[in-house]
């Protein structure tokens, strides 16, 4: 049997902080590493990468997450990729798992892993945060990426599998990162839904942030997180909470708004 090669895609973008943890991770099982960072960068991100002879990094325009990952999906040489965000990295146990795989004979289109988040120092391991699992590994001309301006996923032809071992997600380690995201995202999500014709209710304000508490801290057992789940409870209904008001505002402003991209 020859063993299969595998690619991964890593896109970036002011990440010094995580980016050298995430290469180093990589390497261990990717035949084939394409790191793509935002041309917008300011920090080390760069030089840090160039301490990885074997990644192939290219500085580009930003296109959005999901037309960004299809670009660096072009640019691979293999048919199986495994995308890794930044701030992620591979397990050992995960990377074992992986090197299993690539001696195998796949059943399935594409597969999983379950991921744990490290939020404030800790890793949560309830708040509907873990497992998490996400798909990773994938075969490229059996999946694409969904074009959704956030959260975008893996649009898959066929069946998918699963892998045991977690990948590591270094999400937030203090709370001026958390914040620096929050408004970003927040108003990609707003846009989504703006886009997609959603109408705006008293109770996406009144309502929907409550529901997002309670599930997360209680139904969810983010008690169990300590403090770091109360803070991600409280923070994740500032969230939604935050993104319905951008879309009550854009709906205000509707005669005058653009497309959001």
């Amino acid at each position: 049997m020859i063993p299969i090669k595998i690619s991964s895609i890593v896109i970036a973008k002011n990440e010094e902080r995580n980016i050298g943890r995430c290469l180093n991770s990589l390497i261990s099982c990717a035949d084939e590493i394409i790191l793509l960072i935002d041309k917008s960068t300011t920090d080390k991100t760069r030089e840090i990468a160039d301490l990885f002879p074997q990644v192939k990094m290219e500085i580009v325009e930003w296109m959005g997450y999901s037309e960004t990952k299809t670009y660096a999906a072009s640019k691979t040489s293999n048919d199986w990729i495994l995308w890794l965000d930044a701030d992620e990295e591979l397990s050992s146990e995960l990377i074992k798992e992986i090197l299993n795989f690539k001696n195998s004979n796949p059943m399935h289109a594409a597969y999983s892993m379950p991921r744990k988040a490290n939020f404030l120092g800790k890793w949560i391991e309830h708040s509907g945060w873990y497992p998490g699992r996400v798909t990773r590994l994938f075969h490229k001309q059996k999946c694409s990426f969904s074009s959704s301006d956030v959260h975008e996923h893996l649009i898959i032809e066929g069946s998918s599998g699963e892998f045991k071992n977690d990948i590591h997600h270094y999400t937030d380690p203090d709370i001026h990162h958390y914040f620096e995201k929050f408004n970003n995202y927040t108003t990609l999500a707003a846009g989504e839904l703006f886009n997609k014709g959603k109408d705006f209710a008293l109770a996406d304000i009144l309502i929907r942030p409550l529901v997002i508490f309670i599930k997360m801290y209680i139904v969810r057992k983010g008690f169990l997180d300590g403090i770091q789940g109360f803070i991600l409870a409280a923070f994740s209904s500032a969230y939604v909470f935050t993104k319905y008001c951008k879309l009550w505002e854009m709906k205000k402003n509707q005669p005058q708004a653009k497309k959001i991209n």
